[in-house]
């Protein structure tokens, strides 16, 4: 009697411990898997944050480079509105203008063939067209040249205003000597684009005539 009670009491132990074993297995199955799932959405997070920083940061390179390029064509066309001739006497006077405060920019054409010193008859003429700039005021000087159309200029060297002695009491052949070496010496000169608020600027201050 005494046997069978142990073997029942030992069979439910056993039983009991076989119980406990396999809840404690059971248990540890979806904690397991939770911890897996978990480590699968951090690496999907992690891959999903990189995804949209890589994202933002290519929009804002874009972005940047976007308005790199409409600043690009702002500076280009920043002058598209004036005429290639009004650029170009705007860029002489920044370059070669004695005075650079100047109220107006006057532009006077002087065709082929018109006298160098137009105060006397003797004087050589111009071989070619050319242009002659000039301030409002007898300080600011002058410019006068004319264009190769290659960037460069041929600059003479004449004076805004003949003074002197008067040609009348000049020995015969004096002025035109003079005016010759003045076609002589032209001097070639390229002309620098120069800022294009500068170039604006003077051509606001412009007056043909």
């Amino acid at each position: 009697m005494k046997k069978i009670t142990i073997m029942i009491y030992l069979s439910i132990v056993f039983i009991l411990v076989g119980c406990s074993t396999n809840e404690e297995s059971t248990n540890g199955s979806p904690i397991e898997s939770t911890s897996q799932d978990k480590s699968e959405i951090d690496n999907n997070n992690s891959a999903s944050t990189s995804e949209e920083s890589e994202n933002n940061n290519t929009d804002i390179t874009s972005s940047e480079n976007s308005d790199l390029n409409v600043d690009d064509e702002e500076d280009k066309d920043s002058l598209s509105q004036y005429s290639s001739e009004q650029i170009e006497y705007a860029r002489v006077w920044l370059q070669l203008g004695p005075n650079q405060e100047i109220d107006e920019l006057y532009v006077n054409h002087i065709s082929a063939g018109e006298l160098i010193n137009p105060n006397d008859d003797t004087s050589a003429t111009y071989p070619e067209d050319v242009i002659q700039l000039s301030g409002s005021r007898l300080v600011d000087g002058s410019v006068t040249y004319s264009g190769n159309g290659d960037g460069t200029i041929n600059v003479y060297n004449v004076p805004l205003r003949w003074d002197g002695i008067p040609p009348e009491e000049l020995e015969e052949g004096v002025m035109r000597k003079e005016t010759e070496k003045i076609i002589e010496n032209t001097e070639s000169v390229y002309i620098d684009p120069a800022d294009d608020e500068d170039v604006i600027r003077l051509i606001e201050l412009q007056n043909n005539h």
